[in-house]
């Protein structure tokens, strides 16, 4: 399922902040790196990984890459969660409904 393997690529801190500098739109690597604590080769690997996961897409601009954020991507994962959201919803309901009814029934009494 290819929201376990963006979770687990997104697991790791140090490529969660290569990820989220790319919210802001497209960036070479360079400006990915520029304040990581980690060095431009590790930042291409950790850009691999998430471009393999499907969560980042590339493009070049003449000897340059740049990255960006592919949406579509994180579609499945935010799916996922959403699909707990509405688990949740869907049991808020029934409880107020369930005390709504209990409330209603002691009022008639």
């Amino acid at each position: 399922m290819a929201y376990e393997t963006a979770l687990a690529v997104l697991a790791d801190p140090t490529r969660r902040q290569v990820f989220e500098r790319l919210r802001d739109g497209p960036r070479p690597v360079h400006a990915i790196a520029a304040g990581l604590p980690v060095s431009r080769p590790a930042v291409s690997q950790h850009l691999k990984l998430l471009k393999d996961a499907g969560l980042v897409e590339e493009r070049s601009e003449g000897v340059r890459r740049i990255y960006s954020l592919r949406r579509e991507g994180l579609a499945e994962l935010r799916d996922w969660l959403d699909s707990f959201w509405d688990d949740a919803l869907l049991a808020f309901k029934i409880e107020a409904e369930r005390r709504h009814r209990q409330t209603k029934g002691t009022r008639n009494e």
